[in-house]
């Protein structure tokens, strides 16, 4: 990275919407026109059609949970090691729930946020290329920015039907809590985390992310094209596969397999 490259702290301009479809769609719009740059974070009382990971819908209740997106320049990461991204996102996020819900707190595989055996959250990374005509090093990535979206479960407690699982931040702790000035904290989290990528830590951080990963050395059931079978979860490499101990299966890439849950 360029020394003369200065960039604005992630969580800044900090815009609060009432309402939008998607805070996603939102700030990749505002990114395509020119019109927000790095650190630029789009929190949402309401999405009214929020995005989850592999098509699915995120739903919130009014103005209760995080909902929030920021604009992230990865320029300077490798096409072949985009994972790191979202490993970076998921220390930042696990560093700021479980200052409140405590050690019980995990990563799990790829992009969850848990609570002992509880969803309480969820990140979608979304990328957009550069769209200038700047002679390129071959070694950095075509891909400007990563648009991050993160949910977390703040202080609704009825979930709807179809949510497996779901924890809040006031079921594990009986508090209620400002979720603009939460918003603002976990910004400060990732900010940390996106500072030691910065400084080339992937690998620290991917030790970092095995340490918390959800169901760690431990057996679980997984299904995969219809089959469901048993494993023990070794953990996550650097490209975002999970690592088994099966007779028959070694890793997994993303969404190959389902949780068992």
């Amino acid at each position: 990275m360029s020394s003369s490259t200065t960039f604005n702290t992630i969580g800044l301009p900090f815009i609060h919407l009432n309402t939008v479809e998607s805070s996603n769609t939102f700030l990749l719009d505002k990114l395509r026109n020119g019109l927000a740059a790095h650190g630029t974070a789009v929190f949402a009382d309401e999405q009214t059609a929020g995005k989850g990971q592999m098509g699915k819908v995120w739903k919130s209740e009014i103005g209760q949970n995080i909902i929030l997106s920021l604009a992230i320049d990865v320029s300077f990461i490798p096409l072949n090691n985009q994972f790191c991204i979202s490993v970076m996102v998921a220390l930042g996020c696990y560093q700021f729930f479980s200052k409140y819900a405590g050690e019980e707190t995990k990563i799990k595989w790829p992009n969850d946020i848990y609570w002992k055996e509880r969803k309480a959250g969820g990140i979608l990374i979304e990328t957009m290329n550069r769209k200038n005509s700047e002679t390129r090093n071959k070694e950095r990535s075509d891909i400007r920015f990563a648009v991050v979206g993160i949910g977390l479960n703040i202080n609704q407690t009825v979930f709807g039907e179809g949510i497996k699982n779901p924890v809040s931040l006031k079921q594990i702790t009986g508090k209620q809590f400002n979720v603009v000035d939460l918003a603002k904290e976990l910004c400060v989290f990732i900010e940390k985390e996106y500072l030691q990528l910065q400084k080339g830590k992937q690998a620290k951080q991917l030790i970092k992310f095995n340490n918390i990963l959800f169901k760690h050395n431990e057996r679980v059931k997984l299904k995969k094209n219809q089959i469901v079978f048993s494993c023990v979860i070794k953990g996550v490499d650097e490209y975002g596969k999970l690592l088994v101990q099966h007779p028959a299966y070694e890793s997994f890439n993303l969404h190959e397999v389902e949780w068992i849950l």
